[in-house]
């Protein structure tokens, strides 16, 4: 398994950390900062998911007019670990 943290930008959460395996299936997902019990919620949902279509299904996802979310924001980070 690779470890990846992630720097999210215009979001309250400060740090997204996460294994990817072989497959690129999500593990360990975790988040510092944010809406604590959400972002929990959403590393348990994604526990062994792939992590093109956890992308796919995250990317655009808008937090109070942002223009961005803590789960729009783990969507770019896969995007730019996975090409």
């Amino acid at each position: 398994m690779t470890n990846y943290n992630y720097k999210p930008s215009g979001v309250c959460s400060v740090n997204i950390n996460f294994d990817l395996d072989s497959q690129n299936r999500i593990h360990n997902l975790a988040f510092t900062g944010g809406c604590d019990g959400n972002l929990k919620a959403i590393g348990r949902l994604l526990e062994g998911q792939d992590a093109r279509y956890a992308a796919d299904v995250l990317r655009g996802n808008d937090c109070k007019g942002r223009g961005t979310s803590c789960a729009d924001q783990l969507a770019k980070a896969i995007d730019n670990i996975i090409d």
